[in-house]
């Protein structure tokens, strides 16, 4: 049986395996959260071309997260040192900035997480780096719209795992394998909650969908197949065939009826390939 709490502003901070139902001030909190986030991506569109290192855009990632009176929550969390974690070609997810150069070619995700008034906006982007493959455009493509398929299904009543079968059925359809190891999770106050929103399941399985909830959809598509493994770092994780890894992220919440993105681009550049 799944557990809800319905919380106020003062119990926020508690981990305890429930999940949290959210008010009127968690949603303005995390709209305010999710919009910077969104802006900061939104930013970087014109910086990802051949020849920028991935640390550079960590440093405009920080610079503007600080600018903005916010707080980079990758920074110091669980040791690691950087504001956004940027992840090239076959590289999954938590890859680390650093001198690495952008070549043309690539495709790079980018994952950013401010904390804005104690609210976490966290979301990425997959991005094109000039001439891409249309083989690589092509998964772009269909992991934005599996995520957004999985969103779709993010209504009261429905189940996550109703979110996890639009994802892995749209995604499968294509021939590409969806990541298992890895998944989406509860957001608000604190970065990582319950529940944990995996992105390949049965419908009308999983906790049930409550006005109120906070939580992630970010699935972690592969051309090849959805085995990985982390890198000695403790954070880089790769596809184990060296097949290119795509990925999108929004943060939403439930409501009566569709879902609220709270991370959704205001200039309209969720995705590249419709850019």
């Amino acid at each position: 049986m799944t557990d809800y709490q319905t919380v106020g502003l003062d119990t926020l901070h508690a981990r305890n395996g429930a999940i949290k139902l959210h008010g009127p001030e968690g949603f303005e909190g995390m709209r305010k959260a999710g919009r910077l986030s969104a802006q900061i991506l939104d930013a970087l569109v014109p910086l990802i071309v051949p020849g920028i290192t991935t640390e550079e855009i960590d440093d405009t990632v920080r610079r503007m997260t600080l600018e903005a009176g916010a707080i980079p929550a990758t920074l110091g969390y669980r040791g690691y040192t950087h504001s956004c974690c940027t992840s090239i070609n076959h590289v999954i997810c938590h890859g680390i900035p650093g001198p690495k150069v952008l070549r043309d070619g690539d495709i790079v995700n980018v994952d950013v997480t401010s904390i804005v008034d104690g609210w976490h906006g966290d979301t990425n982007r997959t991005y094109l780096v000039g001439d891409v493959p249309i083989k690589a455009r092509r998964l772009v493509e269909v992991t934005y719209e599996a995520m957004m398929l999985g969103i779709e299904q993010a209504r009261p009543g429905n189940r996550l795992g109703d979110v996890a079968h639009a994802i892995q059925s749209f995604a499968e359809k294509h021939r590409y394998g969806v990541v298992r190891d890895f998944c989406g999770h509860g957001i608000g106050r604190l970065f990582h909650d319950a529940p944990e929103v995996v992105h390949a399941g049965r419908p009308g399985t999983g906790p049930e969908l409550r006005p109120g909830m906070f939580f992630t959809v970010e699935p972690m598509i592969n051309i090849g197949r959805p085995d990985c493994k982390v890198l000695d770092d403790g954070w880089t994780a790769v596809t184990r065939d060296r097949s290119l890894s795509a990925q999108f992220e929004h943060s939403i919440g439930i409501t009566d009826g569709a879902p609220e993105i709270f991370t959704k681009s205001p200039a309209g550049l969720d995705c590249p390939v419709f850019g």
